[in-house]
């Protein structure tokens, strides 16, 4: 037991010691004040309700999805999307930069996730304005949980009803267990610090402070709580859940928590579907160093389905 006590006092004395705020000196780091998500300054290239600012009749009858990406992420993580549409045509991409995100390290430090929630809000608000009859969703890793969280507040009673939303990894139950311990250690870390590969620098943070860690905590024990409890979709909503095997960020059984939690309108199941991939967020192959032909035979697979249901 002693040598218990002295361990954890060094052990705290450790991280007491701890630079709780990061030195952030590479110009190629989304962290500092050199480089931004491209959507902030060309919203017109991403979101839809700017590069389609006068739609024709026909252009309001063509699907449009909005795709918000996960914590710590940017609008990168669905440029793969953009590109299917652009070369299969049929339904618009519009790219939501979350609140908070692809900014500065302050800027991402001082966010709330309804902070982040808020610029998906903002999109589906100015579609459904614009008189844009067939709004999809598409939110991986913590934006499911972001979505998920806006069906449970009936955000969508206001406005037209989402024709569907597909959820990519949806973050509920993290796969390290150590984010519950960040309301302990984190005002002792600052900060985390994550190894991104060569093509992922720029577009996501290296360093993450314990504040958005503790945001991120709270999103998806809300969602959990919610989930325990039950809710359903708007009426004639569809949802389909897409979930890797394996998962080093979310736990697989996040898929089985939004199957026992939530409903269709009629009270029937909504879709769910467990795919083999070792890849959080698998419909995401740029920027990753090792990508097999399964995972792009999967990312492709999943793209059409979303496709074949907007033009059902």
């Amino acid at each position: 037991m002693k040598r218990l006590c002295i361990y954890l006092l060094l052990t705290s004395m450790l991280l007491a010691a701890c630079n709780k705020s990061p030195v952030i000196d590479d110009v190629t780091m989304l962290d500092g004040n050199q480089i931004f998500d491209a959507s902030l300054n060309h919203p017109e290239n991403y979101l839809a309700s700017s590069y389609l600012a006068n739609p024709t009749e026909n252009q309001l009858n063509t699907p449009v999805i909005i795709a918000s990406h996960g914590y710590s992420a940017s609008t990168f993580e669905w440029d793969e999307l953009r590109v299917f549409a652009d070369k299969n045509k049929g339904f618009y991409v519009s790219q939501v930069l979350l609140g908070g995100h692809g900014r500065t390290y302050q800027e991402f430090k001082d966010a709330t996730w309804k902070d982040w929630q808020q610029s998906i809000k903002d999109e589906y608000e100015k579609l459904s304005k614009m008189g844009f009859k067939k709004i999809y969703l598409a939110g991986s890793s913590t934006s499911g949980a972001l979505l998920l969280n806006l069906i449970k507040s009936n955000f969508f009673s206001s406005y037209t009803k989402p024709k569907g939303i597909f959820l990519i990894d949806p973050i509920v139950l993290p796969s390290n267990k150590s984010l519950t311990m960040i309301g302990l250690l984190g005002p002792v870390l600052g900060f985390t610090t994550s190894e991104l590969e060569e093509g992922e620098k720029g577009y996501w943070y290296v360093y993450r402070p314990q504040e958005s860690l503790k945001q991120l905590l709270a999103v998806i024990d809300l969602t959990r709580r919610d989930l325990e409890d039950g809710f359903s979709l708007p009426q004639d909503t569809y949802l389909k859940v897409y979930k890797s095997i394996k998962d080093e960020t979310a736990e697989p059984v996040s898929a089985l928590l939004i199957y026992k939690g939530l409903k269709t309108s009629k009270g029937a199941n909504i879709d769910v579907e467990m795919v083999e991939s070792n890849l959080h967020v698998f419909t995401r192959l740029k920027g990753r160093s090792n990508v097999s032909s399964t995972d792009e035979a999967l990312q492709l697979k999943t793209f059409t389905e979303m496709r074949n249901k907007m033009l059902e």
